[in-house]
């Protein structure tokens, strides 16, 4: 058994509470003997006797007595080593990232692989991150979430710190997301916003979202932006999107309002009875996170562009469409 121990609290753990602090450190510390140590004044935050709820800030420590667990394995991660990095997870996760530093992991997430679990979701980003827990045990965070079947940016944080402050930038929408999109038909204004209340119901086919009334239960309000970057005859369009809110299926059921679905969207399309998918394009989702500028937890902003898919690259191909078009348009 070890004797007394004192610990720094690091930068990323502000505003933990002390139990929660313990929970990380010493998993196998049970809720009693941490209430016992602290009653006792054996656990002391800077020599002051503390509590279960104490928020516990940068550059405080903490003193630990013999406890008789034994502190929580570190693991080796992206930052101490490449390790992990060899799993058949760590690999394919190393394969998406288009920005990495100490702080934040930007992924380019392909179509069809699930961010989080779910029915029927055996393998999903979150849990293949667990591949990359760093040295003092941290998986990095999921802060924001694609459809599965929409492909491009996600940003992940590395710390616990740096996911507070990336969720609070997507909470107070100090990010700009920008989305492209081959929509059915070409829409009247070439630019414009959508201003909707959506309903979000449970089916027997996974979560769907309607357009709603104002006041209905249940209902958000949603806003989305959209223009159009170039068109295919009357037939195709491609839309930059950029959703102000971040309701669930947001820019598919906008689109689909304005009567210009997502080609390949298996819940919003419903095709006429005259309208045929087009020849040599995939019938898959034509949906992706292009582009975001979000605040980096060290200062500064954080610009990241995702290449688009294989099956969209197809499609632009097929149309004739530039893929630089719509940042010469900006």
């Amino acid at each position: 058994m070890a004797g007394i121990e004192h610990r720094q609290v690091d930068s990323d753990e502000a505003g933990m509470r002390l139990d929660r602090w313990f929970k990380v450190h010493f998993p196998g510390l049970g809720f009693g003997p941490l209430q016992k140590l602290l009653r006792s004044g054996q656990i002391r935050v800077d020599g002051a006797r503390a509590k279960s709820d104490t928020r516990i800030q940068p550059g405080q420590t903490i003193r630990i007595p013999p406890l008789g667990v034994d502190p929580k394995e570190k693991k080796t991660g992206p930052i101490g080593g490449r390790d992990l990095r060899q799993s058949p997870d760590g690999e394919l996760l190393s394969r998406m990232v288009l920005h990495e530093d100490a702080k934040v992991i930007v992924l380019n997430k392909p179509p069809g692989l699930a961010v989080q679990g779910g029915s029927g979701v055996n393998r999903h980003i979150d849990k293949m991150l667990e591949a990359w827990t760093s040295q003092k045990g941290e998986k990095p965070r999921l802060v924001h979430r694609l459809d599965r079947d929409t492909s491009g940016v996600l940003v992940i944080a590395r710390t616990r710190g740096a996911a507070q402050q990336l969720t609070a930038a997507f909470r107070e929408r100090d990010t700009k997301k920008t989305y492209w999109a081959l929509v059915r038909g070409v829409p009247r204004k070439r630019e414009d916003k959508i201003s909707t209340w959506v309903v979000k119901e449970q089916t027997p086919d996974g979560d769907r979202v309607r357009i709603a009334k104002h006041g209905e239960d249940g209902a958000d309000h949603a806003i989305s932006f959209y223009r159009i970057v170039e068109q295919a005859g009357q037939n195709l369009a491609w839309l930059e999107m950029e959703p102000y809110t971040g309701r669930t299926h947001q820019l598919r059921v906008h689109a689909a309002h304005i009567g210009h679905p997502i080609i390949g969207d298996p819940k919003y399309f419903e095709a006429d009875v005259n309208w045929t998918f087009p020849g040599g394009m995939q019938n898959r989702l034509h949906l992706h996170a292009r582009h975001i500028d979000i605040p980096h937890p060290n200062g500064g902003r954080l610009k990241v562009t995702a290449p688009l898919p294989q099956h969209m690259m197809q499609s632009w191909n097929l149309l004739g469409f530039e893929e630089n078009a719509a940042d010469e348009e900006e």
